[in-house]
């Protein structure tokens, strides 16, 4: 009967694996380097990943795992420009879709993202950041619909730069394609300096888990109101339409 490996051989296989990505991409990352590199038989990793595919993927989770805890810690400080603070987490992650491309590919395909818990923490911290926005009275969107624009926007521009050689990428693309998404969904004045009805709405929206007088009920018929209506008025409807 075959011995079970030590709890913590998966992660010294992940973490050997990782560094020959790093060093050398996912050419590098064959079984046979990373076994030697982790110091365990070849069969070991068939046997905890199944192939290479799975080690790989284990590995781009390991990565972006280790990235999005440094941005939910940065995330928590809320002292600073919520709209700044959202370009300068925009500029950081395309950044580190481009020196990691390898892991930024591997698990920007849609079935991987379904499942990727670290693609979950990290959009996570995305809506908090968006929420800060939202909560700032400069939101003229759905809080979902400004993170769903934001993602998109963020993993085409890693796309058309990853699609060129390096030396040939647009330094000012992806600082362009976030001016637009701003463009879109934020207001032009917080909403105590102007009044447009949608941005009243969605910082309404993002107050309501902090209004404690109301009751379960009351919180979650104006929830419903205010997503009705700010999904009513960012199509272009009239919110009693």
């Amino acid at each position: 009967m075959l011995e079970s490996p030590p709890a913590d051989t998966r992660s010294e296989i992940v973490t050997a694996a990782a560094r020959l990505l790093r060093t050398g991409g996912s050419r590098a990352v064959t079984t046979r380097a990373v076994a030697e590199e982790a110091g365990v038989p070849t069969p070991t990793i068939f046997r905890l990943f199944g192939d290479k595919d799975g080690l790989l993927e284990a590995v781009a989770e390991h990565v972006l795992a280790e990235y999005v805890a440094t941005k939910a810690a940065k995330a928590s400080d809320e002292n600073g420009d919520p709209v700044e603070d959202l370009r300068a987490a925009w500029r950081a992650h395309i950044a580190f879709n481009l020196t990691n491309p390898d892991v930024f590919l591997l698990l920007v395909d849609p079935a991987r993202l379904q499942r990727s818990p670290a693609t979950t923490a990290g959009t996570d911290v995305l809506r908090a950041r968006v929420a800060r926005v939202a909560a700032a009275g400069l939101l003229k969107v759905s809080e979902t619909r400004a993170v769903d624009m934001i993602h998109a926007a963020g993993t085409g521009a890693a796309l058309a730069q990853l699609g060129r050689p390096e030396e040939h990428r647009d330094p000012g693309l992806t600082d362009a394609l976030l001016d637009a998404v701003l463009g879109e969904i934020l207001t032009s004045a917080p909403v105590r300096h102007g009044f447009e009805p949608i941005a009243v709405a969605v910082a309404f929206l993002a107050a309501l888990p902090r209004l404690p007088e109301l009751s379960d009920a009351e919180r979650t018929l104006l929830s419903e109101w205010l997503t009705r209506s700010i999904s009513r008025m960012q199509d272009g409807q009239s919110p009693r339409g």
